[in-house]
C-alpha cells in the first residue's frame, strides 16, 4: 500500500466516523432514537472500521494500487 492509498483511507475513514457520529447524535437528540454519546462513539468507531477494512479488501480488487476505490480513476 502507497503513502497516497493511506491517505485517501484514513480520509474516508474520518468522514464516515464524522458522518455516523453526527447522525446517531442527531437521531438522538431528535426523540427518533434513544442514542447516548457512548452508543454514538461506538457505532461511528465500528462504521470507521468497517470503512477501513472495505478500502483495504477494495486495494486487492481496483486497478489503481494509490486509490482505496473499486472505481478506476483516470490517470
Amino acid at each position: 500500500m502507497s503513502m497516497q492509498f493511506l491517505k485517501a483511507l484514513l480520509e474516508r475513514a474520518v468522514k464516515t466516523f464524522c458522518q455516523v457520529f453526527a447522525a446517531a447524535v442527531t437521531a438522538g437528540g431528535t426523540g427518533i432514537l434513544e442514542v447516548g454519546w457512548k452508543q454514538s462513539l461506538s457505532v461511528a468507531g465500528l462504521a470507521t472500521l468497517l470503512s477501513v477494512l472495505t478500502s483495504i479488501g477494495s486495494a486487492r480488487l481496483a486497478g489503481d494500487p494509490d486509490s482505496p476505490s473499486l472505481v478506476a480513476g483516470d490517470k
